[in-house]
């Protein structure tokens, strides 16, 4: 499957502004950040003086971390701070469970960043397959590109940078901020359309999460599922597919390798894709 039409009824040919997310819709440097965070919240669980078994706290945490995909980090850590309570623990400050989670994860991804930045391997190596065509695709259609992250806004502009994508959103860069209740994807979206004085499908969001496929959808946009296989860089995630169209997703796509067909049907210029 490349391009799965889940709601053909949307209105389409109206687009004027596209709203990406970051990791997993467009970058993959930060491919299995999952195999880190959620390890980490069992690990942190498992300490408290009334947890389950191992199998049944992974349950729990793999459920609220996708749920809270697409918000900021700190968002999931609170979270695991309120899990630490019901479990009679003391759980530390949710910025403490961020910081813990991020020395964790640069282990991992640290190495992949440097040699970005090194020119030691080529950008494309770490986009979703096609990315760059798609995007260089809308502005050629003069759409105006927007980027909204969860990770620290710091982290994206660099990683952006890094992948050679910053010049094409120019200072329409978002991300996670110190004071982290500046920021939300809902209300990006909101601005975005009150600013632009859109109607809603006249917005297309791409996100491989909830949190901006429901977005777009709360003000009538258009919401195209990125259901991106990150290791592999080829395929459709199933899991992901159901949770996208169970978030309300329009149109399912597994990366942007047929990007020429992707803006055509949305443009409405042809109906059959």
């Amino acid at each position: 499957m490349s391009i799965e039409i889940v709601h053909p009824e949307i209105e389409r040919g109206r687009i004027t502004s596209a709203l990406f997310d970051f990791d997993g819709t467009l970058s993959l440097i930060r491919e299995g950040w999952q195999q880190v965070m959620i390890p980490m919240m069992v690990e942190v669980l498992l300490g408290t003086p009334r947890h389950e078994k191992e199998d049944e706290i992974e349950a729990v945490v793999t459920e609220f971390v996708t749920n809270l995909t697409g918000r900021q980090t700190i968002y999931q850590m609170f979270r695991l701070a309120e899990e630490v309570v019901k479990r009679e623990g003391r759980p530390l400050h949710a910025l403490e469970y961020k910081g813990m989670y991020l020395r964790r994860l640069w282990g991992r991804i640290g190495n992949r960043l440097a040699a970005l930045e090194e020119g030691r391997v080529h950008p494309d190596d770490h986009l979703v397959p096609g990315s760059r065509e798609m995007l260089e695709e809308l502005d050629r259609r003069g759409v105006e590109l927007c980027l909204a992250s969860g990770t620290d806004r710091e982290d994206v502009l660099r990683e952006a940078r890094a992948l050679g994508l910053d010049q094409l959103f120019g200072d329409r860069i978002y991300g996670a901020l110190e004071r982290y209740w500046e920021f939300s994807k809902e209300a990006l979206v909101q601005r975005i359309v009150e600013e632009g004085n859109l109607s809603g499908p006249q917005l297309v969001v791409f996100g491989d999460g909830f949190v901006e496929i429901q977005s777009a959808k709360a003000i009538g946009g258009i919401a195209v599922g990125v259901a991106s296989e990150e290791a592999r860089r080829s395929g459709v995630n199933e899991w992901k597919r159901r949770r996208l169209i169970e978030a309300g997703a329009d149109v399912i796509i597994p990366d942007y390798r047929q990007h020429a067909r992707i803006v055509a049907y949305l443009w409405g210029e042809v109906d059959v894709v």
